[in-house]
């Protein structure tokens, strides 16, 4: 049986004696450190550090450990967050027409690469419902106007307050979330699209990229924010483009990158790997 885990997420400003007070709190209490790593940002001097232990013969009970860790947490002014490989999130896939991400992390969700539960896929259009229901995943659908955006959008958040969703996913969801939605879900909604050196804007990117005989194309998975395109990025992967390369072929490789980022971006989140500093992410993988 897989052991229990607790994994503490922390920043705060750097300072003598973090590192220590942390790992004595754990000794302390008959706590096995398994794994621990730290980041200092200068000239901010702010700490960030991810330390996970085994909770097997831990002192303290799981909900026991807030109140234990506050003179800690006090003393260095952390922000932090704890975690405990016992619970499985739920994580609502969010698709349009584009198959091939959403049939990726499906597919990895099936071998277990992913700890975590579908509980929902949304969608604005039918296309992917035979898909989601070979797999057995409930399938809602939200056709999206300009008239009942806002009435749709509500309908969704309601879905993922009912299933308890801890995160949201968007597999080439070809729709803008609102302010408010992005505000309910602050860094736990992902998205992925195409990066370009240089980049281009448009319907059609991968022609004016072959136009311009590019050499490397990539793909950029980030936290959204209410600004476009434009939130902490997770992950990023680039591939070489020659003059060999036609644009189908151009789109292929940018559909490769885009699952595999996709997928690395995922599991960094449901693995606790990720801290938000300002526009940016601290990844400890």
């Amino acid at each position: 049986m897989e052991k229990t885990t607790a994994i503490l997420l922390l920043s705060c400003p750097d300072q003598k004696g973090i590192v220590a007070g942390i790992s004595n709190f754990i000794s302390e209490h008959n706590g096995n450190i398994l794994d621990a790593a730290q980041y200092s940002v200068q000239p901010e001097s702010m700490l960030f550090m991810r330390v996970e232990w085994d909770m097997d013969g831990f002192a303290l009970a799981c909900d026991e450990l807030e109140d234990a860790i506050t003179p800690l947490v006090k003393r260095f002014g952390m922000k932090w967050t704890i975690h405990f490989s016992d619970y499985i999130p739920k994580m609502a896939i969010f698709v349009s027409r584009h198959i091939y991400c959403f049939h990726d992390l499906i597919l990895r969700h099936q071998m277990g690469e992913f700890r975590a539960q579908i509980p929902l896929v949304i969608s604005n259009h039918l296309d992917m419902k035979p898909l989601a229901d070979h797999f057995g995943l409930p399938y809602r659908h939200y056709p999206i106007t300009r008239e009942n955006r806002a009435e749709q959008e509500k309908k969704q958040i309601a879905e993922l307050e009912r299933e308890g969703v801890d995160l949201v996913v968007l597999a080439r969801y070809m729709q803008i979330l609102s302010g408010e939605f992005v505000g309910r879900y602050h860094d736990r909604i992902i998205n992925i699209h195409h990066s370009f050196l240089p980049a281009f804007a448009g319907g059609s990117p991968y022609q004016q990229a072959y136009d311009r005989g590019v050499k490397i194309i990539g793909a950029t998975s980030h936290y959204v924010t209410q600004t476009l395109d434009e939130g902490p990025i997770i992950a990023q992967d680039v591939i070489k483009i020659t003059h060999k390369d036609s644009v189908d072929n151009m789109k292929l490789k940018g559909k490769d990158l885009e699952r595999t980022v996709l997928a690395k971006a995922v599991r960094l989140h449901l693995e606790h790997r990720i801290l938000v500093y300002g526009s940016k992410t601290i990844i400890f993988d």
